[in-house]
């Protein structure tokens, strides 16, 4: 996951970087290192609200099951980096988002390794961004040559609340085996005006209609967290920013 050298802008990892943040951070200390064990589960809810670096490596055991909550939302540059290894018949979930505004500039990277067979993954992304801020998810799922049975999905989406902001996205299927089922999808668009007017309309005020709609946009990603309730807080105060 991490790197000899300071990266730059021709590493694809570190495309849309900010170079000159990652640089004030660098050196990085070594990603956080969690191993579940065969039949274990883990849960986490990991938030970003400080402008740093984070990093995990989480390899699960056969049969394990884990899902990992992220929101991503503080800092002039955030940056999460997912590193997931699954042995045979394990399931690992994400659910994440990152709201940002003004000039922040907001990463979510993941590598998904289904090593042997029978896994499968689940990665639901959502992103709301504003003024010129930029919002980046590189997903990788890689799938070795005997992961027989994979079974890996993608759902990307994005909103942009100004045409000024920037969403980039690439999902990435990286294919060894062949018998096995894996989609991704990525969307990038705005509020629908109709029903922000239908909202409007029925005397809700705009700035609270957008903010009811892009409630309901992200929402669905931290469902079943660890900490539900505080993650839904927190993306609603961060909203309320941006509108």
């Amino acid at each position: 996951m991490t790197t000899a050298t300071l990266p730059t802008r021709r590493d694809e990892a570190w495309r849309y970087s900010d170079i000159a943040a990652v640089t004030a951070a660098w050196p990085l200390p070594a990603p956080e290192s969690i191993i579940v064990p065969a039949g274990g589960h883990f849960a986490r809810a990991v938030v970003q609200d400080a402008g740093d670096i984070q990093q995990i490596e989480l390899v699960l055991g056969k049969g394990a099951v884990a899902s990992l909550h992220v929101l991503n939302i503080g800092g002039a540059f955030g940056r999460i980096e997912l590193a997931v290894t699954l042995n045979e018949g394990a399931d690992f979930t994400l659910g994440a988002a990152q709201i940002g505004g003004g000039e922040q500039n907001l990463e979510i990277v993941t590598t998904i390794t289904h090593a042997e067979p029978g896994a499968t993954s689940r990665q639901v992304v959502r992103s709301v961004l504003s003024g010129t801020a930029t919002g980046t998810y590189l997903g990788k799922v890689a799938v070795a040559r005997d992961a027989q049975q994979t079974d890996s999905a993608q759902d990307v989406k994005a909103m942009l609340l100004n045409r000024s902001a920037t969403a980039n996205a690439k999902p990435e299927l990286e294919i060894y085996a062949d018998d096995v089922k894996c989609a991704h999808g990525c969307a990038i668009g705005e509020l629908d005006a109709m029903a922000l007017y239908y909202l409007q309309s029925r005397g809700i005020p705009p700035g609270e209609a957008k903010k009811l709609m892009l409630q309901a946009f992200v929402a669905g990603v931290f469902e079943g967290a660890e900490d539900e309730a505080r993650l839904q807080e927190l993306a609603l105060a961060k909203l309320g920013e941006l509108v």
